[in-house]
């Protein structure tokens, strides 16, 4: 029988990271690694990088890292998320909510980086009844064979006083409108029903100076099956792994109600988790902070672990790259003073890893 408290799976690293802690990572064709660093606290010098012989470097310049105010739409304000698309163009996820704040017109935005000129190709801002003054836009994933230039789906994880949902957006025109609102699949679930246990204790809020309360984010991880049928979604603070059909996300004749009938509960993926990726064989690759590994969906399924390793001190955001390897981020989040009185319990450095997706034993899980 294996045994889970050791590690399993083939687990490297790829670098090292002092402050400020990153969340997104993402990997071109080419072997050009990405980072971003979202504005929650710590001190960021630029909020997107590229890592360049172990050092980061501001990208695609630093003037796209100093935004002059929260609703610049010239600059990036705070990143969430970055991902390269299938034409290996690198798309930025720029929530316009540096500590959390309420949102301003500008701000939020989605911002296409040309990777053959290192240039900004296209800007796509949010009217205020999409990016709402509650929203934060959490992760994004690309059909480009919907519509005349492809469309995406982005996670709105908005805490509990907020709304959830997922976003649409037309890649060709910049329109964008919500689906699932508030819709249960996409809201944090009540804390006696998922009650997440990282280095042996509850993860909640828990101020310097007040009670502990439930963290309360939505819908967070996102993910969209090869064939492009099927998009795959997280509350952050649920334990169930959902999905709908993209056809009725992108028909604009459907209301909420008929687009949530397609909606898919695929059953309790064994952890509180943050990221989801998946790859051309339409396997699900979920983060579980909560054992410091990463489970997979596979097509018939089973779910199985693919990797487990301690040095996973809550993977974040994945990246299945062209070398065969899945990328992922282990920042600590849990360790925030946010989470611990007030006290930062982080021990840089943060990390970035990688493991073969397709080698190595892999673990059953129920």
């Amino acid at each position: 029988m294996t045994r889970t408290d050791q590690p399993l799976g083939d687990l490297e690293l790829v670098a090292t990271f002092d402050p400020p802690m990153p969340t997104g990572v993402t990997v071109s064709q080419t072997g050009r690694i990405f980072l971003n660093h979202p504005k929650w606290g710590d001190d960021v010098p630029a909020t997107v990088v590229e890592l360049r012989d172990g050092e980061r470097v501001p990208f695609p310049d630093e003037g796209w890292n100093q935004p002059d105010a929260d609703d610049d739409r010239h600059a990036f304000v705070s990143v969430q998320s970055v991902v390269v698309d299938p034409l290996d163009r690198l798309w930025v996820l720029d929530t316009g909510s540096p500590l959390f704040k309420p949102t301003r017109h500008g701000g939020p935005k989605l911002v296409r980086v040309d990777l053959d000129s290192n240039a900004v190709g296209q800007v796509i801002t949010f009217p205020t009844d999409v990016a709402l003054p509650s929203t934060y836009l959490n992760d994004v994933r690309f059909d480009l064979r919907r519509g005349d230039e492809g469309i995406a789906f982005i996670t709105d994880s908005a805490e509990a006083h907020g709304s959830n949902g997922i976003i649409v957006v037309d890649l060709a025109t910049g329109e964008s409108w919500r689906r699932l609102h508030d819709h249960p699949s996409t809201r944090a679930v009540p804390p006696r029903e998922s009650r997440p246990v990282v280095e042996g204790r509850h993860f909640l809020k828990r101020p310097a100076d007040g009670e502990p309360t439930a963290v309360t984010m939505g819908s967070d991880g996102i993910a969209i099956s090869p064939e492009g049928l099927r998009l795959y979604y997280c509350p952050l603070m649920s334990r169930r792994l959902y999905s709908v059909s993209v056809d009725a996300l992108c028909d604009r004749s459907l209301d909420d109600d008929r687009v949530a009938e397609t909606v898919v509960d695929h059953g309790d993926r064994g952890s509180g988790g943050d990221g989801l990726e998946s790859d051309e064989l339409g396997r699900v690759y979920c983060t579980a902070y909560e054992q410091n590994a990463i489970f997979r969906l596979h097509p018939d399924g089973v779910f199985d672990t693919l990797v487990h390793d301690p040095r996973l001190l809550w993977p974040d955001t994945m990246s299945v790259a062209t070398d065969g390897h899945l990328y992922v981020t282990a920042n600590q989040l849990h360790r925030q003073p946010d989470y611990n009185g007030g006290k930062d319990l982080r021990q840089p450095p943060y990390a970035l890893f990688r493991i073969p997706i397709d080698a190595g034993p892999v673990l059953l899980r129920p």
